[in-house]
């Protein structure tokens, strides 16, 4: 009878330290600054402005058939009317972005960027990891990111820059979400002029490793008390971190997803595991002041005839600005091109 009151008695115990270890974790979830975010923390998309300068005979279209040269948001979420194939992900206002990652690898079965959706988890231990799963476009006012085609038409070898018209702001009041937004430019191929708009539209459906895909990374050199006290707390071991003040930082040093990432696989967040992360280097990289006024970025050379150029907008959840004191901040894309280095 001794033993059996003893084994009760123990399992009870087992049970409370269970029940307060469950109960410590839940304080630690809902006092701790967390990368990426947790359950139902999303970023409205207020406006996405897609303006193109027309210099030097520069032209766009979101079908290879109407150039332009201005993009409005319906000509995008509109483009199947005359392009049937397209994947024009464009969240409305109604929508919300979610943190998203990738080091843009493309998918060569269609063509597309590849997308990680991140949720962070705790392991049997406590510590933080992180679950990623890949998250595919669809043509549409919904989604996670943005994703649009764009063709451009030129007679010569065009340098393109983003004017001092470009950028990443928040709209009303700042969470410094916008701090963490992404953009990138996919070169999917060229075509020369005079080329069917059908046999353009499809011709880089699957194109695999023949891309080239360019980062632009805005608002580099700023950070939010909290997005410190995150970088700090889960991306120790990551170049810039200890170094951080908030304003006129350096670029800090950051590890995109690129593959699935599985619970029982216990990956840290600041994990540089090269089966799962692969550090990226934006090539077009602003400060929070933007793009100087008369002054340019470079972004890619088009070559002479058509070329197509799939864009892409997220909030990169690998970056320290992405916590949850910035969810639900609102933002706007602005984004220019010129072919004229000094149009600002």
């Amino acid at each position: 009878m001794r033993t059996n009151a003893r084994k009760k008695q123990s399992k009870r115990r087992k049970l409370f330290l269970s029940l307060l270890m469950i109960a410590f974790l839940g304080v630690l979830l809902t006092t701790s600054t967390y990368a990426w975010f947790t359950a139902n923390k999303t970023v409205t998309v207020n406006s996405i402005n897609v303006n193109v300068a027309a210099s030097e005979g520069l032209q766009v279209s979101v079908d290879a058939i109407n150039w332009k040269t201005i993009i409005s948001n319906s000509d995008i979420t509109g483009a199947q009317t005359t392009y049937p194939t397209a994947t024009n992900q464009l969240p409305s206002e109604l929508s919300s972005l979610s943190p998203i990652s990738t080091i843009g690898d493309i998918d060569s079965s269609n063509g597309f960027m590849k997308m990680f959706a991140g949720e962070i988890d705790s392991n049997d231990e406590g510590s933080l990891i992180l679950t990623a799963k890949q998250d595919k476009e669809t043509h549409g006012t919904s989604g996670k990111f943005i994703a649009f085609d764009l063709f451009f038409q030129v007679n010569a070898v065009t340098p393109i820059y983003l004017s001092s018209n470009s950028n990443v702001v928040a709209k009303n009041n700042s969470t410094g979400i916008e701090n963490a937004g992404r953009v990138a430019f996919v070169i999917e191929g060229n075509v020369p002029a005079g080329t069917g708009a059908t046999e353009i539209q499809q011709k880089f459906t699957t194109s695999g490793g023949s891309s080239v895909v360019y980062f632009w990374e805005p608002n580099y050199d700023v950070h939010t008390a909290s997005a410190i006290a995150n970088a700090k707390s889960n991306y120790s071991g990551y170049t810039g971190v200890d170094d951080l003040t908030g304003t006129g930082d350096e670029r800090l040093e950051y590890y995109g997803v690129k593959a699935d990432i599985e619970r029982d696989a216990d990956i840290p967040l600041n994990s540089k595991d090269s089966t799962y992360f692969s550090k990226v280097d934006p090539q077009i990289t602003s400060v929070q002041s933007g793009i100087p006024s008369g002054a340019y970025a470079s972004a890619f050379t088009l070559q002479p005839g058509i070329t197509k150029v799939r864009v892409y907008m997220w909030v990169e959840g690998q970056d320290v600005d992405c916590e949850n004191n910035a969810s639900g901040g609102s933002l706007t894309y602005n984004l220019q091109f010129t072919s004229n280095q000094n149009n600002g």
